[in-house]
């Protein structure tokens, strides 16, 4: 009977098999659509779209034909290498669609020029050859591998949940708006796939063959839950969209600004690459900033987020600088040219008060003049930024309090438990000043003395590569570190002295260009300049710039106005004096930005925490074990089900349970085979007791057929010749086939009823 109705069915399986093979096509085109925001359109799209369709199309008629399902597989891969070898290796193909060994070993330059692609490329990138058939090639191995999860395992929720990962990469990558019609297509087109392998599941076995919710399979659900854990863990610590520093290293898209204080992988990247240039009357190079924050939990100090104003215009988005009537104010135009930056936050120099040239919409912040996007980017932006700087004298500002009426009191909130060394230290240092500036002033002249070593690598060796309170605290017993630690460090001991203090997150001064310029000197900056430091407010004269990092920028200081009648320039960060000493320095060469002595990874300070460079690699390990033993454990909770169910009475499930334990095993139990035909298999061919699997067939026909009621009475009995019958089989199998069994439980992807499933012989053990 079986039999029979398979072949009244066919026709509606084939029909079955093309929609599904149409809806998966669809699915991954809609996957595929957010990857424009990465990856710009062009002849790679038409590539693409080729190869998926003819590599899915050979699998169709391979099924179609009524061939083994394996068949299809072989068809598809075979398809996918011939286009590919037509679109990118038909100078060295055979009649330009047979590969030879020249073909194959072209390759790997196609590979090396994707990466240098990717490496190198500001995203949308414009795909060249070797991207286009990394991307080609990539898309149409996905589309084979998901035709067999689909149509061969058919668990097409599993295929969602795949997709749904490649379509989250753009937006992981860049900052860009939500792809709604993207998402929406590709929602359409997975629960289509969804709509019709429940539809084609017809049968009783099939219909029951394992709980089910809304017509989905408890297995899938499994799969899903777990991706859903996976992501809602996993997303939070992977870089966020838009706020990402990368030097253009392997893997990277251009560069971008990561207001996090999360530099010191980015900055150990080996890389180095331009990402502006500035034009400026200034006598020097002004630091740029991007991001302030002010808010420190003890932890984590977080980006500043006020009240917003439209850029007009005339670009007047901020008024002048508010200071004293005695404080000078130099006006100083910049002009701003962007290349491999792709970021939200705009390098402008401080104090800005005009920014014009702009294209898109941007908004300013008045509380800290920094000028932001909520959906453009600095990319290819070129604008001109007013400037008013005040210049006070040394006198001046050494008669000025720190704070005044107006500064927030969260400027100099510190959490309780400040770690002891920290004010100590501060109270120490700064014993002899008098006044705030001289307080400050002497912190910063300690950070950059020989006592301190600029070294990327130490935080990581000694363990305390962070901005909190207790990295402070390592910080100041190692001594060595880099901008992030010499600057929260500097900020959290300003505060410590009741001086109010942020962080700046943007650029160093860049490096003056040989080559004369209207309007000013010309300076390129890159990638390795990113860069934080601290600020600290004045009353009167507002936001004050120190530079604590040891061997890098400028050091913030002031001539005194009796020398010059009162006219001397003073010495800050967004100017320095005239003096060659006084020049910037921009970013450590690759030496110093390692070890500067051999004595780097053996710091023996006193409080120093011992490395904990094995903490990661132990997670990551505890990580791909707990992932490796997901399958093992979904299929311990189904089979519990399943046997609860069964010892409850219920045939069927105790049928699907065996039916599972056999294929686990390697042994294919298909659709198209009869349960009398299944259990005689199973006692000719793999040693069952005919009277146990004679119990349970006959249990299961009479359910089918017969439509009985589960009948409790029964389940004892089922059960225990369930579990005679699976372990008889399990005795004729290896030891490595029941290893395997338990640990990568085949049922989970190929269902009992799956399509020409082979059976895996293997000698008796």
């Amino acid at each position: 009977m079986s039999a029979d109705v398979t072949v009244l069915r066919t026709p509606r399986r084939r029909r079955d098999a093309s929609l599904l093979t149409l809806g998966l096509f669809a699915a991954i085109a809609a996957a595929m659509l957010p990857v424009f925001s990465v990856i710009a359109p062009g002849p790679w799209v038409a590539g693409a779209v080729l190869v998926t369709a003819g590599s899915l199309g050979a699998g169709l008629v391979v099924r179609l034909s009524r061939l083994p399902a394996v068949l299809a597989s072989v068809a598809e891969i075979a398809v996918w290498i011939v286009l590919l070898t037509a679109i990118f290796g038909g100078g060295t193909a055979l009649l330009g669609l047979i590969p030879t060994p020249a073909t194959f070993a072209s390759v790997p330059g196609l590979l090396a020029g994707a990466s240098e692609e990717i490496r190198d490329g500001v995203a949308p990138v414009a795909a060249e050859t070797g991207l286009s058939f990394l991307l080609v090639g990539a898309i149409g191995a996905l589309a084979i591998v998901l035709d067999h999860v689909v149509l061969t395992a058919r668990m097409p929720l599993l295929a969602g949940v795949g997709l749904v990962a490649v379509s989250l990469i753009p937006t992981i990558a860049i900052p860009s708006d939500v792809d709604v019609a993207g998402f929406v297509l590709l929602a359409a087109a997975l629960l289509f796939l969804l709509r019709i392998d429940t539809r084609s599941r017809t049968t009783a076995r099939e219909q029951s063959g394992a709980p089910r919710l809304f017509g989905v399979s408890a297995t899938a659900l499994g799969v899903a839950a777990v991706a859903v854990i996976v992501a809602v863990v996993a997303t939070p610590l992977l870089p966020q969209p838009g706020i990402r520093f990368a030097t253009g290293g392997a893997g990277g898209i251009g560069t971008t600004i990561n207001p996090n204080l999360e530099l010191g992988n980015d900055l150990r990247q080996p890389r180095d690459v331009d990402v502006l240039t500035v034009t400026t009357t200034a006598p020097s190079a002004p630091y740029l900033r991007a991001v302030t924050l002010s808010s420190f939990d003890g932890s984590v100090w977080q980006p500043d987020s006020s009240d917003t104003v439209p850029v007009p215009g005339d670009g007047a988005v901020f008024d002048r600088v508010g200071v004293d009537g005695d404080i000078t104010l130099a006006d100083q135009t910049t002009t701003v040219t962007v290349d491999q930056l792709d970021s939200p936050w705009l390098p402008v120099p401080y104090p800005a008060s005009a920014v014009t040239g702009l294209t898109g919409e941007w908004l300013g912040m008045p509380q800290n003049r920094t000028v932001v996007t909520r959906a453009g980017s600095t990319r290819d932006q070129v604008y001109q930024v007013q400037a008013n700087v005040p210049r006070p004298t040394l006198e001046q500002i050494r008669s000025r309090a720190a704070g005044g009426a107006g500064v927030d009191s969260s400027l100099t909130a510190l959490p309780a438990d400040v770690p002891a060394v920290i004010g100590d230290t501060a109270r120490e240092v700064t014993a002899n000043a008098t006044n705030p500036y001289d307080q400050l002033a002497a912190l910063q002249t300690w950070f950059r003395s020989s006592a301190f070593r600029y070294s990327l690598d130490a935080p990581v060796d000694a363990g305390f590569d962070g901005a909190g309170l207790d990295a402070v605290a390592d910080f100041l017993q190692v001594r060595a570190g880099y901008c992030v630690h010499y600057a929260s460090a500097f900020a959290v001991m300003a505060r410590t002295l009741g001086i109010p203090s942020r962080i700046v997150i943007g650029y160093l001064p860049g490096t003056a260009s040989r080559i004369a310029q209207q309007g000013g000197t010309e300076y390129t900056v890159s990638s390795s300049q990113l860069h934080a430091w601290p600020e600290a407010y004045f009353e009167g004269i507002g936001w004050v710039p120190f530079e604590p990092t040891n061997s890098l920028g400028v050091p913030t200081n002031f001539a005194s106005g009796s020398t010059s009648g009162g006219g001397t320039e003073p010495s800050t960060p967004q100017q320095d004096a005239a003096s060659p000493d006084a020049q910037p320095s921009t970013a450590p060469s690759q030496a110093d930005r390692g070890d500067v002595d051999a004595q780097e990874g053996t710091v023996t300070a006193p409080g120093a925490r011992p490395a904990t460079s094995w903490v990661l690699p132990l997670v990551l390990v505890l990580a791909l074990l707990l992932l490796a033993a997901v399958p093992a454990v979904v299929r311990v909770v189904q089979r519990r089900r399943r046997l609860s169910a069964a010892r409850a009475g219920d045939p069927v499930a105790a049928w699907t349970a065996l039916q599972e334990e056999v294929v686990d095993l390697g042994i294919p139990a298909p659709g198209a085979e009869s349960p009398r035909a299944f259990a005689a298999r199973l006692v000719a061919e793999h040693g069952a007791d005919a009277d146990d699997v004679g119990l349970l067939r006959e249990a299961v026909e009479r359910a089918s057929y017969a439509e009985l009621a589960v009948d409790p009475a029964r389940g004892p009995a089922l059960v225990a010749a369930l579990q005679r019958v699976t372990g008889a089989i399990a005795t004729r199998t290896t030891t490595a086939r029941r290893i395997r069994a338990r640990v990568l439980p085949r049922s989970l992807v190929v269902r009992p009823g799956a399509v020409d499933v082979a059976d895996e012989r293997e000698p008796v053990s």
